[in-house]
């Protein structure tokens, strides 16, 4: 698929972090770009950057999308492209005895169930949306491709840490949807993979203090530092501009197998 100013895309989380990234990549192709964020001074900003439009949208919510569609497709017409990065994670035990009384709790199953909602059903109620727009649209070219869709997991999908049962959980959920979502969508021309991210260096740890960023850095093996949210953009529109690329799950991380904790 050739980048052009004929195309346009949204991206969920597309306000900050690797959402942000991708949206200036893309914005650099000449692509259209509509942000799907809950943060609208962020997300105004970068829009008004890149000439792009902002949607506020809680990916949670059929209403929120559909609106954030109808405002995007408004703008810039259907979308051929879409990013996935909106996405929250939390660090609960799934049991856990206090050391100050002994006192036994699990984990909120509220809690859980809002990571699985945003990480998961969220990136699905996209997917499903978006893809069912793109069936509107002619082929662009005689293989019958119509658009391509990446989604963010997480190398937690794979080997998650103490407290990340949730956030895992919906990781691997995005992971074990790819490939059948794939194969749904293959005979309209519409490709979907996903990039399982490693330690990127996002707002999730701008408030981190330097000794631990350095450590996380430094448990890498190759390169030896945070990723950067432009190597994740780069990755996402290789996997948008070649048409071969399909029903893939990733690893974006440097070598890095995390440890229980």
């Amino acid at each position: 698929m050739e980048l052009n100013e004929t195309m346009a895309a949204v991206v969920t989380g597309g306000a900050s972090g690797l959402g942000a990234a991708t949206a200036r990549a893309l914005a650099a192709k000449g692509v259209k770009v509509a942000l799907f964020d809950m943060n609208a001074e962020k997300g105004e900003a970068l829009a008004a950057e890149i000439g792009g439009v902002f949607c506020k949208v809680n990916v949670t919510s059929d209403e929120d999308v559909d609106a954030g569609f109808e405002k995007a497709r408004a703008a810039h017409g259907q979308e051929r492209i879409l990013v996935n990065c909106a996405g929250i994670g939390n660090a609960i035990k799934t049991a856990s005895r206090s050391k100050e009384d002994g006192s036994v709790k699990h984990f909120p199953i509220s809690a859980f169930d809002f990571v699985i909602q945003v990480n998961l059903v969220g990136t699905f109620r996209c997917i499903a949306k978006s893809a069912a727009g793109m069936l509107t649209l002619d082929p662009l070219d005689d293989s019958g491709a119509r658009g391509a869709i990446v989604n963010t997991a997480s190398v937690a999908a794979e080997d998650g840490q103490i407290g990340q049962a949730a956030y895992s959980a919906s990781k691997a959920g995005v992971v074990g949807m790819t490939l059948p979502i794939a194969r749904d969508l293959s005979r309209d021309g519409i490709r979907v993979n996903t990039i399982l991210p490693g330690i990127f260096d996002t707002p999730l740890l701008a408030a981190a203090p330097q000794n631990v960023r350095d450590a996380l850095g430094a448990s890498v093996p190759f390169p030896q530092r945070l990723g950067q949210p432009d190597e994740y953009a780069k990755l996402a529109l290789c996997m948008i501009e070649t048409d071969y690329f399909n029903g893939e799950d990733v690893r974006l991380d440097g070598a890095i197998r995390m440890s229980p904790r």
